[in-house]
């Protein structure tokens, strides 16, 4: 369980090479199967990943086939996850229960495939799951200073502001920004078009007018500077004329983040919780929001509410009795040598 697979090395077989009836030949059908319905290839890579944890943990306890895995066993491994302890601290209940689902959804396979008489993880019971809010908030003054750091007089620095403008504005996701085609951006409706987000569901949202004025300025002034080949559509470019990955991606958000005097964790997803939260707290609704944000689950989205703190502040400061008396004609407040008295 702690080897760590070094990036670009195959991953191999897990007990007999040669046994089609063995776990993890049971597990390269599944995954198979996954394919053939169109998941992503993330979440293929994530599934197997959790996957070959599990048959690991099996084969050092002896474990070779489906039939093999009782219900005992899985509460064992559900154990193990528990204790389990990542380089970052222990594994969240959020990382517990995705892999455990995984497990459910893989012998549920199993049985509609008649490979196993019943499923031994039917019943498990998951871990309570956290109600986590977003670590750090960014402000809108915030925003606005790591907008200002990109040097919109060099190309990078002008691809760099309409993508963070853009994040800002619709809240999209990382992959879905990079995903972004010429053809995305209506310029006449000022509507954007995120094809294939997380599960496959195309979304049309809004995009404001400002981050919509930079978006054209990048791609009238900058974008055919940086060489795309004839067929190339995607939006935003690297020098190479190509599209960027994940982690440049969000390793040039961050600096941004921290030339900006940010000590604020994160990257790209700050953006998306600054949009949410700052149109949560300035009146919409969060079936709207839900919207932007793509979130097939309200519940997703209503975690937003609970950082949305503006209105509240004004409320509590209006209406709460342990508040400072504040003297009209110089503006100071002035401590009350008694606390005041409701009624």
């Amino acid at each position: 369980m702690n080897k760590k697979r070094q990036a670009g090395t195959p991953w191999g077989v897990i007990g007999p090479a040669d046994d089609a009836q063995s776990l993890y030949h049971e597990m390269v059908r599944h995954l198979d199967w996954l394919k053939v319905r169109r998941y992503s290839e993330r979440t293929l890579r994530t599934k197997e990943a959790h996957l070959r944890k599990f048959i690991e943990w099996c084969d050092e306890r002896g474990l070779t086939y489906p039939q093999e895995v009782t219900r005992p066993v899985l509460e064992r491994y559900q154990r193990h996850l528990h204790l389990y302890r990542t380089p970052k601290g222990p594994l969240s209940g959020h990382g517990q229960i995705q892999r455990l689902v995984t497990l459910k959804v893989w012998f549920s396979w199993q049985v509609r495939q008649h490979r196993i008489l019943s499923n031994p993880a039917a019943d498990l019971e998951m871990p309570r799951r956290e109600k986590r809010l977003p670590k750090h908030i960014l402000s809108a003054s915030e925003v606005e200073r790591i907008l200002n750091g990109a040097d919109v007089g060099t190309l990078l620095g002008l691809r760099d502001r309409a993508m963070l403008e853009t994040f800002y504005s619709t809240g999209i996701r990382r992959l879905e920004m990079i995903g972004l085609q010429l053809e995305d951006v209506d310029y006449e409706r000022g509507t954007l078009m995120v094809r294939q987000g997380k599960g496959y569901r195309d979304r049309l949202v809004p995009i404001g007018e400002r981050a919509l004025a930079w978006v054209r300025k990048y791609a009238d002034e900058a974008r055919a500077e940086l060489m795309p080949s004839p067929e190339e559509r995607t939006l935003f470019l690297t020098t190479h004329g190509g599209p960027l990955g994940a982690t440049q991606l969000s390793t040039l958000v961050s600096g941004y983040i921290r030339a900006a005097g940010m000590e604020k964790s994160g990257s790209c997803h700050l953006f998306r919780h600054a949009m949410a939260t700052l149109m949560l707290e300035n009146g919409a609704d969060v079936r709207f929001v839900q919207a932007m944000l793509g979130h097939a689950d309200l519940s997703t989205t209503q975690v937003y509410t609970q950082v949305a703190i503006r209105a509240l502040k004004e409320i509590h400061t209006a209406t709460h009795p342990a508040r400072l008396e504040r003297d009209v004609k110089k503006g100071d407040a002035a401590i009350d040598a008694e606390p005041r008295r409701e009624g």
